[in-house]
């Protein structure tokens, strides 16, 4: 497996008012970062360039880069948080040069429209446009999930009613005292999202990284907050195998589910 070493460097999470004042900054070093980044990369793509486009079996948008950002076609709107176009905007934002016809504001929809539509046109001048602006922005590609943990707390804040707030960030923090914990987190939001977005629920149920963390109640740090993740992470997947619509049979994918929220333990 070729390594992806992403050079992203010392950061300091700064959340806004909705965290709190005073709220103690969280820091990463530079190993760290490169070690999180390219753990991601294994876990949704096998540390594999070839899986930096896939249209997966069952789904109905298109997975892209080392965190498998979303893109849906034109018209379509699932349960699942959109992330490669705010990718899109990251890249014009930092100048990063693209195809024109990707460059355009407000970023275009997926060209194409189911995984039948994607495969017949793997070889064409968009795909093959498209492969190269994944391989070429990895790096980008880290710094971009490092900062949509960034705005995680804030976001998650915004979402929770006032009597809760206090414990929800007592349980990010819990799980952010340690390294794995962090990866562990920003591993799930590319995962499972923020768990903020309203059409991401079944049965008015959601399975982001704010269920997990809301339905944590434990006091201790490190490695036993980390386990504590992993169980309610488990459970929560579960639950949402159950309540998932019976046609989208979620339950061949459990297994691999649960593997990798069990593989942050060995981080």
């Amino acid at each position: 497996m070729r390594k992806l070493w992403i050079n992203i460097f010392l950061f300091f999470l700064v959340f806004n008012k909705c965290a709190g004042a005073g709220t103690p900054g969280i820091v990463i070093s530079p190993e760290e970062a490169r070690k999180i980044a390219q753990k991601v990369f294994e876990n949704e793509c096998s540390g594999r360039d070839e899986c930096l486009m896939a249209w997966n079996e069952g789904e109905d948008f298109l997975s892209l880069g080392i965190g498998h950002f979303i893109w849906y076609p034109e018209g379509a709107s699932g349960a699942f948080e959109e992330s490669f176009p705010e990718f899109l905007k990251y890249l014009k934002s930092i100048e990063i040069e693209m195809p024109p016809w990707l460059a355009v504001d407000p970023p275009p929809s997926c060209p194409w429209t189911s995984k039948e539509n994607f495969l017949i046109g793997i070889q064409s001048a968009k795909a093959l446009d498209l492969r190269q602006l994944l391989l070429k922005t990895k790096t980008e590609q880290g710094h971009f999930i490092v900062q949509r943990f960034e705005r995680a707390l804030p976001l998650m804040l915004q979402e929770t009613p006032w009597p809760s707030r206090e414990k929800l960030k007592k349980q990010f923090y819990r799980v952010a005292s340690s390294t794995a914990g962090i990866f562990a987190m920003i591993d799930y939001i590319n995962f499972k999202g923020y768990g903020t977005a309203p059409k991401e629920r079944y049965k008015g149920q959601g399975w982001g990284l704010l269920r997990v963390l809301s339905e944590m109640n434990g006091e201790a740090t490190g490695m036993k907050a980390l386990e504590e993740f992993v169980r309610v992470a488990d459970r929560v997947l579960v639950e949402r195998v159950k309540n998932a619509p019976e046609n989208r049979k979620e339950g061949r994918w459990l297994p691999g589910w649960q593997n990798r929220v069990k593989s942050y333990l060995e981080f």
